[in-house]
């Protein structure tokens, strides 16, 4: 995996006349489930922890699904592993199911390649050897650098072992780091968001991804809520917190902060309405097709898909693990690229990558409709060119995405 040591930044474009395609891998264990997490993230049996049984037949199930589902004309932008907790499983694990994507995959470039790690697994031993096989990038779940916090969001770390993780990760030799902060905690002050945010600045690493704390369904907050800063207490942090973190860093999305040169490449796919496959229980993949009327007329065909969301379904060899699959609407597509796309704060889309991404074109009806009422609320300009979403439009987000909504 030495071809993959420094990753090339550049722009997402088509390549040989496909939309770029990343690749997700989901690790869906933990040591515990938080209760804000929402995430397809399971208790790891202490059983199969200590006898390495769960994590070998995992990584044997990924390299099926990777091979049962990858089209092999399409090189790889990209790698995430997500979770759960990636930072639980051994490099060797990971080195083999790099070394068959590569079998399948034409000659890499130089990618990215994402590791979540989790401060209460951090191993010195273990992110070195990450480094060693080609993981080039680690994004570590901080959440806060105070352990009261940290203990109500059911975190297994502490704010010193936060600190710790970090300086192992540079100690391994990792030069494109992430933190993970949340804000809008329980019981928050707005002195106690600003310290976070000082806190991981002085560290200095390359990215810090920073977003407030959300009550999902089905998780242990939801049914019983904690008490978290009112409205006027939220509207200060976040206020403040921009300010201080555009000292330091480039905001190029709504909750993302780079030094230059380090943005996510991974993630940018994303909100540049990108493909990407997902291998692993729950994982979701989104993968775009172009078919022909006539050889002359095209359309785009947009499916998603999800595995199964249980590690032992998932793991069943005499089960399908793939739980559904369907095919995305004409309107669900303009939302679904709005939906991603709005949330870039310094870039502006142009018509061009809009057609190249959903296969549409920018003057139907409906779209120009909403466009101008858009612009007529002062929410984001748009031109024959492109648009981009103004920074009142970055205030009222969640406002304008549901502007998109198929109506």
């Amino acid at each position: 995996m030495s071809t993959r040591d420094k990753p090339q930044q550049s722009s997402i474009s088509k390549d040989e006349g496909y939309i770029p395609i990343s690749l997700y891998i989901h690790i869906p264990w933990c040591i515990q489930k938080c209760p804000y997490c929402d995430f397809n993230s399971h208790k790891l049996n202490e059983r199969d922890s200590s006898s390495g049984d769960a994590e070998k037949n995992y990584i044997h199930r990924l390299i099926e699904d990777f091979k049962e589902n990858f089209t092999k004309d399409r090189p790889i932008h990209s790698i995430f592993f997500g979770g759960g907790t990636p930072s639980l499983f051994q490099p060797d694990s990971y080195e083999l199911l790099l070394a068959e994507i590569d079998k399948f995959t034409s000659p890499p470039k130089p990618i990215e390649i994402t590791l979540e790690a989790n401060p209460g697994t951090a191993d010195e031993s273990r992110f070195k050897g990450y480094r060693a096989i080609g993981i080039n990038r680690l994004s570590i779940g901080v959440q806060s650098f105070h352990s009261e916090k940290l203990s109500r969001l059911g975190r297994i770390h502490d704010a010193s072992q936060a600190k710790k993780a970090f300086y192992m990760a540079q100690e391994a030799g990792f030069e494109n780091i992430n933190l993970d902060l949340m804000y809008g905690l329980p019981n928050q002050t707005v002195k106690e968001a600003l310290d976070d945010l000082q806190t991981a600045i002085a560290l200095r690493p390359q990215h810090i991804s920073w977003y407030q704390l959300t009550l999902e369904p089905n998780t242990v907050f939801y049914k019983r809520p904690p008490l978290l800063p009112d409205e006027e207490t939220l509207w200060q942090i976040e206020t403040e917190g921009k300010q201080l973190l555009r000292q330091y860093y480039q905001q190029y999305e709504i909750s993302a902060y780079s030094q230059p040169g380090y943005r996510c490449y991974h993630n940018l796919n994303y909100w540049l309405f990108g493909d990407y496959l997902g291998i692993g229980a729950g994982a979701h993949s989104k993968l775009t097709s172009k078919r022909y009327l006539n050889h002359t007329d095209e359309r785009f065909t947009l499916l998603r898909s999800q595995k199964k969301r249980q590690p032992q379904d998932y793991l069943d060899r005499q089960k399908n693990p793939l739980a559904k699959q369907w095919e995305i609407s004409e309107q669900e597509i303009i939302f679904e690229f709005m939906l991603n796309a709005l949330r870039l704060v310094d870039m502006p889309i142009s018509w061009t990558l809009f057609k190249e991404r959903t296969g549409l074109s920018p003057q139907s009806e409906n779209l120009q409709q909403t466009l101008k009422k858009a612009q007529s609320m002062g929410l984001l300009a748009y031109d024959d060119e492109g648009f981009q979403v103004t920074p009142l439009g970055h205030q009222y987000l969640n406002n304008l995405q549901q502007m998109f909504l198929p109506s």
